[in-house]
């Protein structure tokens, strides 16, 4: 254990938040994604699990450490329903609340349909899969810049 790091956060995964860059994109799931077969796809090439976190609470671990991109209009991007793309989900209104408050400001989170968001998480850079139990429960979040001093 480190000092300052939610104990929910593995070694693997802040070594992953570590190797990530600018503009990386990380998905976070629920269990019903397809994350093993996509996460074959990503650049990290391996399922990371996060198992006894819903998908709120790996998303506010996550970004303690991690800022979101500032450079892009939505830096969040959820899975819209299937069917009814206008449809709001509880765990929408849930991650808003967590990246608003995570940032200090509010976050544009941008809806992909089902396809889409299975190609977009290939490219991603690495799976983080909760335990949340679902409907919906995916998204990707990209990278920030953090401004640091000068060495």
């Amino acid at each position: 254990m480190l000092r300052g790091i939610d104990q929910r956060l593995s070694a693997e995964i802040v070594h992953v938040l570590m190797l990530m860059g600018h503009g990386d994109d990380l998905v976070i799931c629920d269990v019903n994604h397809p994350a093993a077969s996509i996460a074959r796809d990503t650049t990290h090439g391996r399922l990371i699990d996060m198992a006894g976190c819903d998908i709120p609470t790996a998303a506010a671990a996550i970004l303690t450490l991690m800022p979101l991109d500032t450079f892009v209009p939505a830096p969040v991007w959820r899975m819209q329903v299937v069917g009814d793309a206008a449809a709001q989900m509880p765990v929408f209104a849930a991650m808003q609340a967590v990246i608003d408050r995570a940032e200090g400001r509010p976050v544009m989170m941008a809806p992909l349909e089902r396809f889409a968001f299975y190609a977009a998480a290939r490219r991603a850079f690495a799976i983080i899969r909760t335990s949340d139990s679902g409907p919906y429960g995916c998204f990707i979040l990209r990278k920030g810049v953090i401004d640091l001093p000068p060495l």
